[in-house]
């Protein structure tokens, strides 16, 4: 049953709804727009601010505003990586120069 629980988890989380939506399996778009996805990333700023966060967490010192800023970084970052990839798929096979 707790792997039953875990498919419904894993259909109705923000990443997988996000996955739907975008078609992330499909290699559709233009390659002018892969290529854009592809230049995204968090800023020095953030990145700096994600280790903080996550340091933070593992010394299990962080408050719940913090631990809620931690987990969306995550989900923007999981997002970007279902981007990222269906811009590679995009840009498989096909000339890039």
């Amino acid at each position: 049953m707790a792997t039953a629980e875990a498919d419904k988890k894993d259909r109705t989380s923000e990443i997988a709804i996000f996955a739907r939506l975008i078609k992330a399996e499909q290699g559709d778009l233009s390659r002018d727009l892969a290529r854009y996805i592809l230049t995204l990333g968090f800023d020095e700023e953030d990145q700096a601010r994600m280790l903080e966060l996550a340091e933070k967490n593992q010394r299990g010192v962080s408050s719940s505003e913090e631990q809620e800023e931690l987990r969306n970084y995550v989900v923007v970052g999981h997002m970007l990586a279902l981007l990222n990839s269906k811009a590679r798929r995009s840009l498989k096979g096909r000339k890039v120069s």
